[in-house]
């Protein structure tokens, strides 16, 4: 049995439209104001593999446990991609990736087999 990469944090990536874009931002305030995450911009237009409207949220690998089972609960109905941040972003798009709701279609072929630059990575503020 192969040992498993080591996660140096998680993304959670929230999809919107234009119709719920109101709803996106609502919960992008609430996960800010709640988790110990560090919450990104409202992202209107495509970005990297995401080919729709979205918004990302980094947080620890301690933070998971608390994160995730809120964001089950409070997503609104919008759909939401939930990956590691290991050396891979590949793997991490693709087979570690969770989804709550229909899983949208990702442009894998923007990504690489490296690793994260230090903005994608969860900071010590964030504690």
């Amino acid at each position: 049995m192969t040992s498993a990469p080591d996660v140096h944090g998680y993304h959670a990536h929230v999809y919107y439209s234009a119709d719920t874009h109101a709803t996106a931002a609502q919960l992008r305030d609430a996960l800010g104001a709640n988790f110990p995450v560090q919450v990104g911009r409202l992202n209107d237009s495509p970005v990297g593999p995401h080919p729709i409207s979205q918004f990302a949220a980094i947080f620890k690998p301690e933070a998971f446990q608390a994160v995730v089972p809120w964001l089950m609960l409070n997503r609104a109905g919008l759909d939401i991609l939930i990956h590691p941040l290991t050396d891979d972003m590949v793997d991490d798009h693709t087979v570690y990736a969770l989804w709550l709701g229909t899983p949208v279609d990702l442009k894998i072929d923007t990504l690489q087999r490296r690793g994260y630059g230090t903005a994608l990575l969860p900071n010590a503020a964030a504690a």
